[in-house]
């Protein structure tokens, strides 16, 4: 049978996500615990890949298993909690059908970036980006929302990212106040690898002023990845929700 995780970890001490040899990763210690209590190799499938050092408060992950009758699913929950680092946490469990997919089955993904300012925070130099002025926001927000929409992503993407195409479909990005700062929501059907950090860093020169609005429009337009700025820091980057279509995941007890 298939089951849905829903996750949430600190990427600060892992090599992102996916998992790769020699390398400490989310994915290997979902692996790893789901294979310990399970007592079998089981392998987990993510919706999605964050890179080194990027967060999730909300990851699902799909894998397959039998269940003894002995196992319920209140106490495989229980016994993952305790047994996954401190820094990932398991929120909830739930079996879906068998052609559910993690990855292929999700209709949106939401990231937020984090940014403190002008007040350096100690308590979140692991999960933002310190600005020790702030930047112009109204002019971010002018430039991000000409975004909205589908575009070729190209400009925002890692160079041979093994990507299909570039094409996404955005559904918001803004700028808003949060507790001691800011934060960028950007909401689409699917993101290319690198894009959301590159987009921040972008968007943050045009709050500073070296870039205007309408010149991030016309680098959107170009599909040249040359053109654009250097990508934010992984740190203040959070995967924050996955959506998926009506009756694949059930409504919280």
């Amino acid at each position: 049978m298939r089951y849905f995780l829903h996750l949430a970890y600190d990427g600060t001490h892992y090599r992102g996500w996916q998992i790769q040899p020699g390398q400490p990763t989310v994915q290997a210690e979902v692996d790893r615990c789901l294979t310990q209590i399970l007592r079998r190799p089981t392998y987990c499938v993510g919706s999605g890949r964050t890179d080194t050092g990027v967060h999730a408060s909300h990851q699902v992950a799909h894998f397959d298993a039998d269940l003894p009758d002995t196992l319920t699913l209140d106490l495989l929950l229980y016994r993952l909690r305790r047994a996954l680092p401190a820094d990932i946490g398991a929120l909830r469990l739930h079996p879906v059908a068998d052609d559910a997919h993690a990855r292929f089955s999700a209709e949106e993904r939401t990231y937020d970036y984090f940014v403190a300012t002008p007040v350096p925070d100690p308590f979140r130099r692991d999960h933002a980006l310190y600005l020790d002025r702030t930047p112009d926001v109204a002019a971010m927000n002018e430039a991000a929302a000409t975004m909205i929409g589908q575009f070729d992503f190209t400009s925002f993407s890692k160079v041979k990212g093994g990507e299909n195409h570039y094409v996404c479909y955005l559904y918001e990005a803004a700028w808003h106040p949060a507790p001691g700062g800011l934060v960028f929501r950007i909401r689409a059907n699917r993101f290319v690898r690198g894009m959301v950090r590159l987009v921040v860093g972008t968007l943050l020169d045009v709050g500073r002023g070296r870039m205007t609005p309408r010149e991030f429009q016309e680098l959107l337009w170009a599909c040249r990845r040359v053109d654009a700025s250097g990508a934010a820091p992984a740190r203040g980057l959070f995967l924050s929700r996955v959506e998926y279509e009506p009756g694949i995941v059930p409504e919280p007890a």
